[in-house]
């Protein structure tokens, strides 16, 4: 099963678009570094504006040098997230300002949040990159990213994700990954975390997004880049528009990463969203979302680079019917254009804070998907065209052994979804599925293991 709404017509045009954006109008990249070594590279170069205007040609060199697998792995090593080889990978957000308790209270977030945000994930199947999902508040933020990279590597064995902050923070913390690793070559192989550059739309660089990646490059950790362009708010009120825009900033952040060090692994986010002219508000599920992460999807597999997406979000702030379609419908589409990860999950409403209930909804709406993306076999086994003529009009299956042989892995059976007669759910409370998401939530905090440290390297 494929999706796709562009086509080969639609990526070259849009591909064609991208360059001229590049070439004319160019970027702002606020970090002399920099600035220098494009100049080099034989990019355009305005000094007093920060303006670099980069030819197609070494768009297509740095494409060329960029690495295009990778995988980055947790403690456990057999835990991985696989990018450019064909794996879905799943992540929840790398971090909130604010923290939604289970009471409906939002609060800021705290470092306490980020361990029990990763005990969850640690214990959740389908999850397999554990986001931080809290930007601790008490922490000044000059260090923040290293506490909290710290706590992450004590409490799940899974690969991590998290917000870096700045250069002096990002060398602290490949630091940290040295001791966890024991060598320079062990890191290189077996990353346990990337840096994500965002570049600002339009066409804008942060300082410290480029300056950190001097650091963690030495390495070289590979480096998604994701944009999050707004229909009609700071990309043109089209989707073609944006989606150009889009691609140019992203082919200048690969441009940025191989000029720092060539052959960086790269994976390309394309994570446009639309804008909504009413509530002012960026729109995180809208079917234009969908769209959107389809085209992005072919733009990034035409350079031959894996794909990062925002899909399976919600614009609902609790879980509710709202936002079961917004995940489901935007995550399907998604994984049919054939990204290599999605996210970021856990966030109730667009950037409103975290919820690890939210979370565990949205993992039930993965274990769906992925039963869809699994689809089913035709074979002599699977058309029983000997056990239909042996029991014939009338005959029951559910006693067979083919049917037990079978069932669990034809049918996907939910943790959450309600499938009950209406008796044993009326019996049972009557519950919603909001009401059955904590209830999950508790049963899988309750069963996380801790995984300390050896004493050697706890000290480290």
């Amino acid at each position: 099963m494929k999706l796709a709404v562009l086509g080969t017509t639609g990526v070259m045009r849009i591909d064609g678009a991208a360059r001229s954006i590049l070439d004319n109008t160019g970027v702002e990249i606020p970090h002399a570094e920099m600035l220098s070594l494009f100049r080099k590279a034989g990019a355009e170069v305005d000094e007093s504006s920060h303006r670099v205007r980069i030819p197609s040609a070494l768009v297509d060199e740095c494409l060329s040098a960029a690495g295009k697998t990778f995988a980055i792995y947790g403690r456990d090593r057999s835990r991985r997230a696989a990018f450019g080889s064909g794996q879905r990978n799943y992540n929840s957000i790398a971090g909130e300002a604010y923290w939604l308790d289970s009471d409906g209270r939002r609060r800021f977030a705290s470092l306490d949040d980020v361990v029990t945000a990763s005990k969850l994930v640690d214990v959740l199947p389908a999850v397999n990159i554990a986001g931080a999902m809290s930007d601790p508040h008490e922490i000044h933020v000059s260090h923040r990213c290293v506490d909290v990279a710290a706590a992450m590597l004590r409490t799940t064995t899974k690969p991590i994700t998290f917000w870096f902050h700045d250069r002096p923070g990002a060398a602290y913390i490949v630091e940290l990954f040295r001791v966890l690793s024991g060598s320079d070559k062990d890191l290189a192989e077996f990353p346990p975390a990337y840096p994500f550059l965002e570049p600002i739309s339009p066409l804008r660089f942060p300082r410290n997004g480029i300056d950190l990646l001097f650091e963690t490059c030495k390495v070289p950790l590979p480096v998604p880049i994701g944009p999050m362009a707004q229909v009609g708010l700071s990309a043109p009120g089209t989707l073609a528009g944006t989606i150009a825009q889009e691609t140019a900033e992203l082919l200048a952040g690969v441009c940025v990463t191989q000029l720092i060090r060539p052959g960086t692994p790269v994976c390309f986010g394309g994570i446009p969203h639309a804008f909504d002219m009413r509530s002012t508000q960026m729109i995180f599920a809208g079917p234009e979302q969908g769209l959107m992460a389809v085209a992005m999807t072919e733009m990034g597999k035409h350079y031959g680079l894996p794909v990062y997406i925002n899909v399976g979000l919600t614009d609902s702030k609790c879980v509710d019917a709202q936002a079961g379609l917004e995940i489901s419908s935007t995550l399907l589409m998604g994984a049919l254009a054939g990204a290599d990860i999605f996210g970021h999950l856990g966030i109730a409403g667009v950037d409103q804070a975290s919820s690890l209930e939210m979370l565990v909804f949205q993992h039930e709406a993965i274990e769906y998907v992925e039963r869809i993306m699994r689809s089913f076999e035709i074979n002599d086994e699977t058309l029983a065209l000997d056990l239909i003529d042996q029991l014939g009009p009338g005959g029951s299956f559910i006693a067979e052994e083919h049917t037990v042989r079978h069932f669990r892995r034809e049918v996907w059976i939910p943790s959450i979804l309600d499938r009950e007669y209406w008796a044993a759910w009326a019996d049972g409370g009557r519950k919603t599925s909001a009401d059955r998401v904590k209830e999950r939530l508790e049963s899988l905090l309750a069963s996380y293991v801790p995984h300390p440290f050896d004493d050697n390297v706890e000290r480290e």
